[in-house]
């Protein structure tokens, strides 16, 4: 459920902020640890990706899909600027920013995490020589769980595309994908804090 003035109340109202966040952390924090194997880089993907949520929260439309297939496609966007650092070599400031904060449970958690998704990221690595625009809709579908018009809703096309494009990718996958084990995250687990801007308290 998303805040009484929709997605664009958490701009400028902290605890819908708070509220936001703690609700999808855990989802957004998996999301980057199915493509990455760093704790702090994957700290500071998720920082950078909920601060991206600020910036563009007045342009969400439910209608388009979910919350969780909007964030998925801010998500893809931050690893995807994230690597263009990378080939820059810009990336060592940031990298060490995600060292302040985190603390040594931070970092058992996420590593934790790494570990869960180990099985996902070899199925994303499995995918990889498919074309770009094929390869995405079948990695927010098979990998990330998400239905067809959400991953249409991440990658900003129709969900008639999005259908086309898997359909096709699940042929040149030849045989087809396994299904990914469920998350073995602890439930109700406290979510790590990655976010200068929000302080969460851990039980």
């Amino acid at each position: 459920m998303s805040t009484p003035e929709g997605l664009a109340g958490i701009a400028h109202d902290p605890l819908a902020f708070e509220v936001f966040y703690r609700r999808h952390v855990g989802a957004v924090t998996r999301f980057f640890a199915r493509r990455v194997a760093d704790p702090h880089l994957i700290a500071d993907l998720t920082a950078d990706a909920f601060v991206a949520v600020i910036g563009s929260a007045a342009r969400y439309q439910p209608e388009l899909g979910s919350e969780l297939g909007w964030l998925y496609g801010i998500a893809r966007n931050v690893l995807a600027s994230q690597r263009r650092r990378t080939a820059r070599e810009l990336r060592a400031t940031r990298q060490v920013a995600g060292h302040r904060l985190l603390d040594d449970n931070d970092i058992a958690r996420l590593e934790a995490r790494i570990d869960a998704e180990r099985a996902a990221r070899s199925l994303h690595q499995a995918i990889s020589r498919l074309p770009d625009k094929e390869r995405a809709v079948l990695e927010l579908v098979a990998v990330d769980d998400l239905t067809v018009t959400e991953a249409a809703a991440a990658l900003g096309i129709r969900p008639g595309t999005a259908r086309v494009r898997l359909h096709r990718a699940r042929h040149k996958a030849a045989g087809g994908l396994a299904e990914r084990p469920p998350s073995t995250d602890p439930p109700h687990a406290p979510p790590v804090r990655v976010l200068s801007v929000v302080v969460v308290e851990e039980s």
